[in-house]
């Protein structure tokens, strides 16, 4: 069992380590009241040396989709099963979240998104990447980007 994510009282617990870590535990508090309120989920998040083998999927897709690598360590992961979709989110040192949406039926939809915490710069590997904002009561101002992804990647 993973650490559950409070969105009433937001925690840097398992970010202390990064030099956004208020801004991206309110991201990750964010997106912990986007998955109640619209799917009634639960958000947790587990250390991500307990989830190598999801980092390493994410890393998969964006290193095959767009030839990414994030140079900034993982620290979290998440990892949700709503509805036939696969909602992984990856919570990076640096203040950046990724989140990959993979349906799992043929003809689903499939993307990797991009979130910057707040008061963080775009990192280079991601600087071809247009981003829009969004404010957030919880995160401040968010800006993010996204990609469709065009292959097949099933996580094992």
């Amino acid at each position: 069992m993973g650490h559950v994510i409070d969105f009433v009282n937001v925690s840097t617990a398992g970010l202390e380590t990064s030099p956004h870590a208020e801004a991206l535990a309110g991201l990750r508090a964010n997106e912990a009241r986007y998955f109640k309120n619209n799917y009634a989920h639960t958000f947790t998040t587990v250390p991500a040396g307990k989830a190598a083998d999801v980092v390493a999927w994410v890393e998969r897709i964006l290193a095959e989709e767009r030839s990414l690598v994030i140079a900034s360590p993982p620290l979290e992961v998440s990892v949700a099963d709503v509805d036939g979709i696969d909602w992984i989110h990856v919570f990076y040192e640096s203040g950046l979240s990724i989140n990959v949406l993979y349906t799992r039926a043929d003809g689903g939809k499939r993307a990797v998104g991009f979130k910057l915490s707040d008061g963080m710069d775009a990192p280079d590997e991601l600087s071809a990447f247009k981003w829009a904002r969004q404010k957030s009561k919880l995160a401040g101002t968010i800006r993010g980007s996204y990609f469709v992804i065009k292959g097949e990647h099933p996580r094992s």
